[in-house]
């Protein structure tokens, strides 16, 4: 039996790819097993190949495969393109529809099995994918009535009689693969899993749902990839708590529709990707100014333009840092998990209104999409902080006085009142002003002003700001990663452990402002510091380097080709980096 195995599904976006994906993965979830999935897709809406691959195993599992064991194919491209990650025991199940053929340098074994003449023959093709799902089952040795719940949850509302014929074309794949194979049935059969009940979820869920008990009441958005699933999500679930969500003309109106329902007292927020976030920046600006919380998610995705909307990048981060106009206290959040996602979601519009400043919520396309085990949600966490907004009776104001709502303070955070507050009345502009947003462009103004707003970043909390994992007082490597990476990075560390590689590994949560003291005691210390990182300059390396130097250790690892680290990437480079007297 096998601790764990990689599978994967591809074909033709809009043949079925992805439910087919979905179906297999919920119903091994729910048998306790935990799961990492990452699914490749077009930026087509119909047309081009896409896969789905999903790693299944009795512990838990943050990274992509770096190889596979069962390889299920529509259509012959998906042979082509996936088929070297195959290992020597490997196997292709393939629909005798598009006549597969193997090719000739692989190991693995090809099963043809007739898909959509089965699924045909019991009333539709569109079944193809549960003969599919069947002919798995019998690799594995799963029974067929593991994925009973499933296709009920999924098709119960067209009634039995739909439910009993994907069941039948599930039983039908298994028997005929199951003949098929011979002594080899189950050939890669799992340990059993614990039987615990986990969530299974994509990481834009986890931020939506975070958003939700982080006490949102209005998301404006605009639809981009890979953020829509959050505001999908929201479209469901926020008018059950009395809030709504509007799809705005763009992200221009987005972002500024989100200052003034803030303003208004409202918790509200917006989701994009890096085109979307080119366009609010001078709304990020304004709330910068106007000292209004804003929180804002940037789902990263490849770039420049358009780019490559449908594949892993993490280019944004300068942007996201650097990209406004003039200087704002501004804070940069990147969670790892599916569970920081939700966690970071909800401490972010604590810290929006705590420091009245934007937040930006970091993400890539690996977590927002990637589906995975997570572990039951402790919401005990949760808390609301609303900072220094007045909730009770202001003080009498001098006869034609304003509310000095910028006053000046030792931590830089002014008092904050609701419009309408008996006593609140003061100015709200987007250009410099003094105490009571009156504008005012005096020299002296103009720097008591821009010190209070700086002075934010002097002491913001944030529980963990960098994971670090130290094992050693002296390694050879320290790894550093930020978002996706997290998982692949634990791997590699892991098998280098093995070779007699001495690793620490620091993955920062809190990007700006930088964590410098809790970083820079681990770069010290290591002999090397390997920076890794899916974009093509360094970001995050150079980011280090400005607020924690040792620039002469730092080696860069980036990859930039719209594909997530890989752990035996990391591993094999990293591996390099210690032969030949390197360190």
């Amino acid at each position: 039996m096998k601790h764990q195995l990689s599978w994967k599904v591809g074909g033709q976006q809009g043949e079925g790819i992805e439910s087919t994906g979905e179906i297999f993965s919920m119903a091994l979830n729910r048998l306790g097993y935990y799961l990492y999935g990452y699914r490749h897709f077009s930026s087509r809406i119909k047309g081009g190949h896409t896969n789905n691959k999903i790693r299944v195993s009795t512990t838990q599992v943050r990274a992509i495969a770096d190889d596979l064991d069962i390889l299920v194919a529509f259509d012959q491209e998906t042979i082509d393109v996936n088929y070297k990650e195959l290992h020597n025991e490997g196997i292709i199940i393939a629909d005798a529809k598009f006549k597969p053929v193997k090719p000739e340098d692989t190991a693995a074994e090809l099963y043809v099995v007739p898909f959509t003449e089965l699924a045909t023959e019991l009333g539709t093709s569109l079944m193809k994918n549960m003969v599919a799902v069947g002919s798995t089952c019998a690799v594995m040795n799963l029974d067929p009535s593991v994925f009973k719940e499933v296709v009920v949850e999924i098709f119960g509302r067209k009634g039995d009689a739909v439910v009993e014929k994907n069941m039948e074309a599930i039983r039908q794949g298994f028997e005929k693969m199951n003949a098929d194979l011979g002594d080899k049935a189950g050939s890669l059969q799992l340990e059993a899993a614990d039987g615990n009940k986990r969530m299974f979820m994509i990481g834009n869920d986890a931020i939506a749902l975070g958003a939700l008990a982080g006490g949102v009441r209005l998301m404006a958005a605009y639809p981009i990839t890979p953020a829509s699933e959050i505001m999908e999500y929201l479209i469901k679930k926020l008018p059950l708590v009395g809030g709504t969500v509007i799809q705005t003309e763009d992200e221009i109106a987005a972002a500024t529709m989100a200052i003034g329902a803030n303003y208004g007292g409202i918790r509200s927020f917006t989701a994009s990707a890096g085109p979307g976030l080119s366009l609010m920046m001078e709304a990020i600006g304004l709330s910068g100014m106007t000292e209004q919380p804003l929180v804002v998610v940037d789902t990263q995705r490849g770039g420049p333009s358009t780019g490559l909307p449908t594949k892993q990048e993490q280019s944004d981060l300068m942007a996201m840092i650097y990209g406004t106009h003039g200087e704002i206290p501004k804070i940069v959040l990147a969670p790892s998990t599916v569970q920081e996602a939700f966690y970071d979601t909800v401490e972010a519009f604590n810290l929006a209104e705590e420091y009245q400043c934007p937040v930006i919520i970091l993400s890539d396309l690996q977590l927002s999409l990637g589906k995975q085990t997570v572990e039951p949600l402790d919401y005990s966490k949760v808390e609301i902080r609303r900072g220094k907004l007045a909730e009770e009776e202001l003080d009498e104001l001098e006869p034609k006085h304003y509310f000095k709502r910028y006053e000046v303070t030792g931590d830089g955070v002014s008092p904050r009142v609701i419009p309408g507050m008996k006593n609140g009345i003061h100015h709200v502009t987007g250009v410099e002003h003094d105490e009571t947003g009156k504008p005012s462009e005096s020299p002296v103004n103009r720097q008591a002003q821009m010190d209070k707003r700086m002075r934010k970043l002097n002491d913001i909390r944030f529980d963990t700001p960098v994971h670090i994992q130290a094992r050693h007082e002296e390694p050879d490597l320290l790894l550093v990663g930020f978002n996706s990476t997290r998982g692949a990075i634990e791997e590699a560390m892991v098998r280098l452990e093995k070779e007699g590689i001495s690793v620490n590994h620091a993955h920062i949560r809190l990007i700006h402002p930088f964590p410098t003291e809790a970083i820079q005691p681990q770069l010290a210390a290591a002999k090397k510091v390997v920076v890794i990182e899916n974009n093509a300059t360094g970001q995050l390396a150079n980011i280090l380097k400005m607020n924690a130097g040792y620039g002469q250790k730092v080696v860069n690892m980036t990859k930039y080709d719209g594909t997530p680290f890989l752990p035996h990437e990391i591993h094999e480079r990293c591996k390099e980096l210690t032969q030949n007297g390197n360190i």
